[in-house]
């Protein structure tokens, strides 16, 4: 009786232990299915753990493979922190001690491994009130912080070109400002929805995270440069349809603009390596991509798709090593600051109805001038005739 009750007793451990080995085997494939489905971005991250370089909660903030330039930059800055620090920025500009937007989120980014959350914009507010009474420096300030350089020029590359001097036409004359020199890429009066959709799953082609932001809006809603640059790609991609790229002047951002309209995606006599400023409109709202022949509406929603991506280094510009940053609370910031556009008569054109000098525009084009005349000796009278624009383009 005893050998039976043993025996029972035997075969019921081996039971749960079979059941505890599959359970542990079940585990096993979901922990490993999960780890396979994670996208590039976290395998870019293992890969700056790896370097070395980590902050203290162990997360990779700067990887580099020859140690001079950034390979990972994740900007998580709320709105209310950009507009906060920002604020504080346009309202010392006169005053003897300056305070920079920049270095303000810089070295609350530093502080807190790179979280924004409700306190933040409490702790600029705090810190700005000390530079401005002279009670302490951001050198002494961040003096300690190891990675407050890493912040500030990873902070740097995505807001430089948005905050500084430039003119507006008001009654025939052009008046000087210092401040959001930046605008929100769906133009003032036209009613868009969005949400925070960065690095949602995207299956056409291949599964790949989504890298940018969606906007919501209507067919031929005009898209607005949301800050001055170069552009540099114009035409048909399978994926993004009809879109636009434009380069910043220091080469740091790609302003990336897809599914614009069928049939007339963009602006009239856009092209690659026009300088567009700021506030332009430079195409229209629609729904193109998903397929491999041109000028096809294959994406279900009208949206417009911009991203933004971040380049230390030409190497970053296209391939597996590419930067891009969720712009979903910088939308919201930049909704402060939208182009108002008029309708051209008799046309589907759209053009802004206050015209913005921008400097960085100016230096852009004079260095365009001077490296045409530069190279003007090489030229016969029929190149000099045809060229016609010294400039470089036909935009204003």
């Amino acid at each position: 009786m005893r050998k039976h009750e043993s025996s029972q007793k035997s075969t019921g451990r081996w039971i749960v232990r079979l059941e505890l080995i599959l359970l542990l085997a079940f585990v096993c494939a979901a922990a490993s299915r999960e780890l396979r489905g994670r996208s590039v971005r976290q395998e870019q991250r293992n890969e700056a753990a790896d370097s070395g370089l980590t902050a203290e909660n162990g997360e990779a903030i700067e990887v580099s493979a020859t140690g001079n330039y950034i390979k990972w930059v994740e900007f998580h800055a709320t709105c209310e922190a950009l507009a906060a620090a920002y604020d504080l920025d346009v309202a010392t500009c006169k005053e003897k001690i300056h305070v920079n937007w920049i270095e303000l989120l810089a070295y609350t980014g530093a502080k807190h491994g790179g979280k924004f959350d409700r306190n933040s914009v409490r702790e600029i507010e705090t810190v700005a009130g000390k530079l401005r009474d002279g009670e302490t420096t951001m050198d002494q300030l961040t003096k300690d912080m190891e990675y407050y350089e890493y912040y500030l020029e990873a902070y740097s590359a995505v807001l430089s070109g948005m905050v500084g001097e430039f003119s507006l036409e008001e009654d025939g004359k052009w008046k000087r400002y210092y401040g959001l020199k930046a605008f929100s890429p769906v133009a003032k009066g036209f009613d868009y929805s969005h949400y925070d959709d960065f690095g949602s799953s995207r299956s056409y082609g291949y599964s790949r995270p989504h890298l940018g932001h969606d906007m919501m809006g209507q067919i031929g809603t005009p898209i607005i440069a949301i800050e001055s640059g170069v552009v540099e790609a114009l035409g048909w991609n399978q994926y993004g349809g009809w879109r636009i790229g434009i380069r910043s002047f220091d080469g740091k951002r790609y302003y990336y603009y897809a599914h614009l309209r069928q049939n007339y995606p963009y602006a009239e006599g856009l092209a690659e390596g026009d300088v567009v400023t700021a506030g332009d409109v430079i195409g229209y709202m629609g729904h193109t991509g998903y397929s491999v022949k041109e000028n096809v509406n294959n994406i279900e929603t009208v949206h417009l798709h911009w991203g933004l991506q971040l380049i230390f280094d030409e190497s970053q510009k296209e391939g597996n090593n590419e930067i891009w940053i969720d712009c979903y609370e910088l939308t919201k910031f930049l909704y402060r600051s939208r182009s108002e556009v008029a309708k051209v008569e008799d046309s589907k054109e759209w053009r802004r109805v206050q015209e913005m000098q921008d400097p960085e525009v100016e230096k852009r084009r004079k260095k365009e001038v001077a490296g045409f005349l530069f190279r003007l000796p090489e030229y016969g009278a029929d190149d000099i005739i045809k060229a016609g624009d010294f400039s470089g383009n036909g935009r204003t």
